[in-house]
């Protein structure tokens, strides 16, 4: 009012103009917020109806599946679904990770209108990009090693290669590879030109070995892992680094054994590298079966030594156990290891199954690979190991 009083006469004040005024402090901030309120809701009142994308960008993903006339099947692949014929999308809400999807299978011989769940122990349903199942490793300083699952599920039923289905009584043959991991070429070529049913050794040095006994699982075939242990005339034959010796301390052999079943993975069992003293030794290898025993693991005795134990020690620690009947390279070229094949036969027959062992020379990988191509015609039926592998009693 001050002001009026002061102006001049004939002068009028000039008055405040229409519209925002930016003075400082004199911003119509309630004014600004609730236009910003407004734009963000015309947006999302847009984006709703105008995008059509009713999964809201949650992850998507197709898959196979039988038809065959199923209704649950049919409900899945409907007309104006996305998916392609025979595919059906799975869809996983925003609170549920993509990899904890769940979801049950149909099959061919399951009513129309029923399912079939897929419903494997949980740790055979997450196996990692090795074909490996987590809750069936322990992490130490060794690397990861086996163990039992806290659902009781064992690395020797969980990585155990199924044996063909038969019911013509015909006798089975188990033929078992040592050597492998140590030279490459010898590697892939028993990988590659040996049928799946025929089980892989692996020795837990060499270059790359993890990565080739992971092929090896890959396509098919059933593995094991040697370990060494001590012969009569050591250190004059040598079974390599990490070999368990007689007299020493249970604690310094489990060491060596932990080492060793770090190296790779997926295996059923172990089998022993030389050996015939350590193996003949109770007092040296009771620690080391009952260390297999608790972790699921079997063992296969390559049958080289008639003073072994461990079939006492297998049983008395309820492991999977297996005796090899015949060595089958003892002389390395063609004809002998035929012959030692067909005294195998001989003893298949006899028994109703037999384990050979052989190794992975040139000689002896191209005349399995070549009696194996016949041996059905023969009457045989070629198993992995632990299709003969049992728990003493």
């Amino acid at each position: 009012m001050a002001d009026d009083l002061s102006a001049p006469l004939g002068r009028k004040r000039d008055k405040p103009k229409p519209g925002l005024n930016f003075e400082p402090g004199k911003l119509p901030l309630a004014r600004i917020a609730f236009g910003l309120v407004a734009l963000l809701t015309l947006g999302v009142i847009a984006r709703i109806t105008l995008v059509s994308d009713p999964m809201g960008g949650r992850p998507v993903a197709e898959i196979g599946v039988n038809r065959n006339g199923n209704a649950v099947v049919d409900s899945l692949t409907a007309k104006g679904s996305a998916a392609a014929p025979g595919m059906a999308t799975i869809t996983a809400g925003p609170e549920i990770p993509a990899s904890g999807m769940s979801m049950s299978m149909v099959g061919d011989d399951v009513p129309a209108g029923a399912t079939a769940s897929a419903a494997p122990p949980a740790e055979l349903a997450n196996a990692n990009a090795q074909g490996l199942f987590p809750d069936l490793l322990e992490e130490s300083e060794h690397g990861a090693i086996p163990r039992v699952s806290a659902t009781g599920q064992t690395p020797f039923a969980a990585y155990s290669q199924a044996a063909p289905a038969t019911d013509d009584g015909k006798p089975q043959i188990a033929i078992i590879v040592t050597g492998l991991g140590l030279n490459a070429g010898g590697t892939n070529s028993a990988i590659e030109s040996l049928p799946a049913t025929v089980t892989l050794a692996f020795a837990p040095y060499g270059k790359g070995v993890s990565t080739a006994a992971s092929t090896a699982r890959a396509t098919g075939h059933e593995i094991l892992l040697e370990v060494p242990l001590e012969p009569f005339d050591y250190p004059e034959s040598d079974p390599g680094p990490d070999t368990l010796l007689t007299g020493q301390a249970p604690r310094d052999n489990l060491t060596k054994l932990f080492t060793v079943l770090g190296s790779i993975g997926g295996y059923v069992g172990l089998i022993n590298h030389m050996g015939a003293r350590f193996t003949a030794s109770t007092t040296d290898f009771a620690p080391i079966m009952e260390e297999l025993g608790s972790r699921g693991l079997g063992y296969i005795d390559d049958g080289s030594s008639n003073r072994s134990v461990a079939p006492q020690l297998a049983a008395a620690n309820t492991v999977e156990f297996g005796r090899a009947d015949l060595a089958l390279d003892a002389t390395p070229a063609r004809q002998p290891i035929l012959d030692q094949l067909k005294a195998l036969e001989q003893t298949a027959t006899e028994k109703g199954s037999a384990i050979g062992v052989i190794s992975a020379l040139p000689v002896s990988l191209q005349t399995l690979a070549e009696w194996s191509k016949t041996a059905e015609d023969r009457g045989f039926t070629l198993v992995p190991v632990s299709a003969l592998m049992h728990k003493a009693t």
